[in-house]
């Protein structure tokens, strides 16, 4: 935010000076603030705010000792007072967007000098959080660092370091026009790295004179290679090398797995074969078989030679003949 000093001449050896911003700054969607104050005392009849448009002057609102705060019915929803007085006023314009862009005006209605009138421009940038990374470079004892950030217009990105015996070095910056409008500025630096304490490395990111957005970051104690220390460390495995052991026991199991099936089928006992059972059999009885279906087929061959065999009746069988039996014959 930067003040100005506005002078005036309405009448020759009169001088009005007036203090206010020059730019205010403000994120679409935010607000922006206004305000005007007079470093000498006047005689103010009232105090107004105008918005320049290519039309001509807009009133937006004024102030009076009489009839106190007064804010066009096209801008009740849209600017509000702040501090109503006459000798300074100040206003706010909320949820700016692209159409509140331009130049605003205070004036201060005094007597006998007329209009005291200061001007303050609002220009509307946008700026996203940063985005700060720290990998380890290809030396063990350096660190790759990068901050980038978004904004419209290009935003500044600063890269620091706190400790003093420590310092970044070989910078460069890259910027890339997104189709938004906005541009991505990425600054990157080599940091040398210490043995002693953790380091914080911070970024800071801002659009023209608007606020400044801070993050940093807390880095571990870099360590040095095991070459330099004359004996190797033990690494820890990394997600590749335990997806390879995972895959050896998985084989190593399935192995087992096949070998336990193979020896429990050979240790099964084995079921008879019915064909050799049916060979092994007795074979006076598969003739006893044959010979009683072959007389039943002769017997069906022959029935009337079976009815016609005599039958032999011996004397015991008969019945003893009686005396009245024996007379007849």
């Amino acid at each position: 935010m930067t003040w100005k000093l506005t002078t005036r001449n309405r009448r020759a050896g009169l001088t009005a000076l007036i203090q206010t911003q020059q730019t205010v700054m403000a994120a679409e969607g935010e607000e922006a603030h206004f305000s005007c104050r007079l470093t000498q005392s006047k005689d103010v009849l009232q105090v107004s705010w105008q918005k320049q448009s290519p039309t001509g002057m807009e009133n937006l609102c004024s102030y009076t000792t009489e009839f106190g705060q007064q804010v066009n019915p096209d801008f009740r929803d849209k600017v509000e007072f702040e501090a109503a007085g006459l000798q300074n006023s100040s206003i706010v314009i909320r949820k700016v967007t692209e159409l509140d862009e331009g130049c605003y005006h205070c004036l201060f209605n005094s007597y006998p000098e007329g209009a005291l009138k200061g001007t303050t421009c609002l220009h509307l940038y946008e700026l996203h959080e940063p985005i700060l990374h720290v990998r380890q470079s290809n030396s063990s004892e350096e660190a790759l660092v990068s901050c980038s950030a978004t904004g419209r217009p290009a935003p500044t990105v600063t890269l620091r370091v706190l400790q003093k015996d420590l310092h970044l070095s070989g910078y460069s910056s890259v910027s890339v026009t997104n189709s938004n409008g906005t541009v991505t500025v990425t600054t990157t630096a080599v940091l040398s790295a210490s043995n002693d304490s953790s380091t914080q490395v911070g970024c800071a990111v801002r659009v023209l004179s608007g606020p400044q957005i801070e993050t940093s970051v807390m880095l571990p104690e870099v360590k040095r290679s095991s070459a330099d220390d004359g004996f190797d460390e033990e690494s820890e495995p990394d997600d590749s090398d335990r997806s390879h052991t995972w895959i050896i026991m998985l084989s190593l199991f399935g192995a087992c797995a096949l070998i336990a099936a193979f020896t429990f089928f050979l240790l099964q006992p084995k079921t008879p074969n019915r064909d050799v059972e049916m060979n092994e059999m007795p074979q006076t009885t598969v003739r006893g078989a044959h010979e009683t279906e072959a007389s039943s087929v002769q017997q069906e061959r022959d029935p009337i030679r079976l009815r016609a065999s005599p039958v032999k009746i011996q004397a015991s069988d008969l019945p003893n003949p009686s005396p009245s039996t024996s007379r007849r014959l």
